[in-house]
């Protein structure tokens, strides 16, 4: 990596973003992390703050050995000396340097009140400390970052400050003098403004943090960049405290993509979307389906109208072709699908239905009644791509005739736990079963008998299982006899799918999903 090109594309996932609330990351998470981040082909990837945290200590020890990154460089987050000592003898200095990090990101403050009353010490010796601690970085071989803290509200308080603080760490040898809006608080057009007059004022290297406080830390990186700034700072997914970073995705892929910079290398933007999920992965936090770009809703359609014109060309309501960030264009089922809709549901699914007007009629119009009665199709693929094989094949696929099931409750004196046992009768390979399973509540109950008596026919259903499930209420003013909806997302192990039921019974409508889950993983199963 060339720490002097041209521009720098900065992730702080694994320090700043760690600050989530939530967010624990293990000294094996954030080496998986890296790896992904490598991948992307990020300039510097920020492993913590050695010396302050044994984690990240544990860290810095670990990557020399055990990460081989062929893009990113990592870079080791500290502060700047403390007032009144020497930086080359002040331990978390030391720490810095024996982190083995080729890169130092030295956080400062910028504000004159925080100098005074948060470190409590004269604006005089923080200009010295910033002195100070980025020589001896750089004399001891390190590429220095200064991050200063809180600029754009010191900058406000005290422009010919904060303006001092930066030509302090230039005039040390700091390559890079970072702007940060700690407090998340600035508009885009303050933001140029600032940088404008920074660049003017001090000649020194600008670089871009953006907190999300006020939904605008993409625009505020972007408008940075546009304004000179050559050195953008972000977290994947937007991770941070509060409301969170910039979105480092995000911003990459609209300088790339809308500005036609170059700042990844060639194809890398293309994996952003599995790296995206990858992360969410590893953090167990659920990707934003509304994310930008890479969301599995960023290139979604379910309006009729959409479709139809999606039909001719995909072009007409995207912005752009979502393979360019790895991701995929999505149509949803629902009332407001037209023929259009399902037509192209049902070939991304493997069903031809544009030679068949009646047929997809037919199809459309059996959506929109089951949709009156309370089903959905947008987030249920596998209940849908049933129904489609019912109508083009001429019967749902059955694996298994249900004769009948039947669940109890019982609970013993106040305070003991509630067991159910449900009983399931069903022919399945030519074989009679009936079959009882125990659970906790009836739904678990029903998924234990029909599970077990459907194996002793088709033991792959053994790896099946129920890995989501959610209850919607229909039509609550009807009170306990409302129309229920369930999803239930069920997986194989390498992929999942999800299954709708309805009924005015929560057991009557789970059964119905639970069925439908077993029914479409063996037709997967079957078919592969």
């Amino acid at each position: 990596m060339d720490l002097q090109g041209p521009f720098h594309v900065y992730d702080t996932t694994l320090r700043d973003g760690a600050q989530q609330e939530g967010l624990n990351l293990s000294v094996a998470d954030k080496l998986t992390i890296s790896r992904q981040l490598d991948d992307l082909g990020v300039g510097f990837i920020e492993g913590g703050w050695p010396g302050a945290n044994p984690k990240d200590t544990e860290f810095f020890r670990r990557a020399a050995t055990e990460l081989d990154l062929r893009h990113a460089v990592l870079a080791a987050f500290g502060s700047t000396r403390r007032p009144g000592a020497v930086a080359a003898d002040d331990p978390q200095v030391a720490a810095l340097r024996d982190s083995g990090a080729p890169v130092v990101t030295l956080v400062a403050k910028s504000h004159d009140r925080h100098v005074e009353l948060a470190l409590r010490t004269t604006l005089a010796e923080n200009l010295a400390m910033v002195r100070d601690t980025v020589a001896h970085l750089v004399a001891e071989g390190r590429k220095v970052f200064l991050d200063a803290e809180h600029f754009f509200d010191g900058y406000r308080a005290n422009r010919d400050y904060a303006l001092e603080v930066l030509r302090a760490a230039g005039d040390a040898g700091a390559d890079v003098a970072v702007l940060c809006d700690t407090n998340g608080g600035m508009l885009p057009p303050w933001v140029s403004e600032v940088v404008h007059d920074v660049l003017d004022a001090t000649g020194v290297r600008v670089g871009i943090h953006c907190h999300n406080d006020t939904g605008c830390a993409v625009a505020n990186t972007l408008a940075a960049v546009d304004a000179g700034a050559t050195h953008v700072q972000g977290t994947i997914n937007g991770y941070g405290e509060r409301t969170g970073n910039a979105d480092l995705v995000t911003v990459v892929a609209n300088l790339e993509l809308k500005h036609a910079r170059a700042v990844l290398p060639p194809g890398a933007l293309r994996e952003a979307t599995r790296i995206a999920h990858a992360v969410a992965e590893v953090t167990n936090f659920p990707p934003a389906s509304r994310q930008p770009y890479v969301g599995t809703s960023a290139f979604t359609h379910k309006a009729g109208l959409h479709a139809s014109a999606i039909k001719v060309d995909p072009d007409l309501y995207q912005h752009m072709d979502p393979a360019g960030v790895g991701n995929d264009m999505r149509l949803l089922v629902s009332d407001m699908a037209g023929r259009a809709s399902i037509e192209l549901k049902g070939r991304e699914l493997g069903f031809d239905l544009s030679e068949d007007r009646e047929l997809a009629t037919r199809v459309t119009e059996r959506v929109k009644a089951l949709e009156q009665r309370g089903y959905t199709f947008e987030a249920a693929d596998a209940s849908f791509e049933l129904l489609l094989a019912e109508e083009v094949e001429g019967q749902r696929p059955r694996y298994f005739d249900v004769e009948s099931w039947r669940v109890i409750t019982e609970t013993g004196p106040t305070g003991s736990e509630a067991v159910s046992e449900a009983t399931v009768k069903l022919v399945s390979g030519g074989v009679r079963y009936v079959v009882t399973g125990e659970g906790n509540g009836p739904v678990n109950a029903l998924d234990e008998a029909l599970r077990s008596a459907i194996s002793q026919a088709y033991p792959e259903v053994a790896k099946f299982e129920l890995v989501d499930y959610k209850v919607r209420i229909l039509d609550a003013g009807h009170g306990t006899d409302a129309v229920t909806r369930v999803l239930i997302e069920t997986s194989d192990g390498q992929s999942s799918w999800v299954t709708v039921g309805v009924g005015h019974n929560v057991v009557e409508a789970s059964w119905e999903a639970l069925v439908d889950g077993l029914s479409f993983g063996l037709r997967r199963q079957h078919a592969d």
